[in-house]
């Protein structure tokens, strides 16, 4: 399995506000099947955005309000570009977001929090930077390696990636 990043310049879509992605994206409203109760196929509630530089989407269907199936959308979208788009150029060091969530050498984050998508996008983006050098990552992070781990593990998906391309360079695979 090989990795093939969509590669961006500038700022990485999963920083940025809520109203600024929404323009980048373009919704999508329909019906869904499944449990829901009775109302569930009476209103277009499903929602699916379509990110239109990327191509990515994030989809919910779940709630029976198209307002918060918008909501769950947008955040299962910008994990997706947490995962899949990487930012060119050279690695600049922490954001000020990284760095006002850093306590010492310790990144305390709970996955569900608004800023982990962008957290995780900038982790990624260190790691593709250093050649997938946890070690070296995190020490450019600014946090132990144990806490870089750590906030891949928070999405299976990311820990999964990492350890994929990390395989296939011939490194060794991180613990669960």
């Amino acid at each position: 399995m090989t990795f093939d990043p969509i590669m961006i310049d500038g700022r990485h879509p999963a920083t940025l506000e809520d109203g600024q992605l929404l323009k980048q994206c373009a919704p999508q409203f329909g019906r869904s099947s499944g449990p829901g109760g009775q109302h569930r196929n009476r209103r277009s509630t499903a929602t699916t955005l379509v990110h239109e530089p990327t191509g990515l989407h994030g989809t919910a269907t779940e709630r029976r309000s198209q307002a918060q199936n918008r909501s769950v959308a947008l955040r299962r979208l910008r994990l997706t570009l947490a995962l899949r788009v990487r930012t060119s150029g050279p690695f600049r060091g922490p954001s000020p977001l990284w760095t006002s969530r850093r306590q010492g050498r310790q990144m305390s984050i709970n996955p569900r929090h608004r800023d982990y998508p962008a957290l995780l996008a900038e982790a990624m983006d260190c790691l593709l930077a250093n050649r997938w050098d946890v070690a070296k990552s995190a020490g450019a992070l600014g946090i132990s390696m144990s806490q870089m781990t750590k906030l891949l593990r928070h999405h299976g998906a990311a820990l999964e990636q990492v350890n994929q391309i990390r395989q296939d360079m011939g490194l060794p695979r991180l613990r669960r």
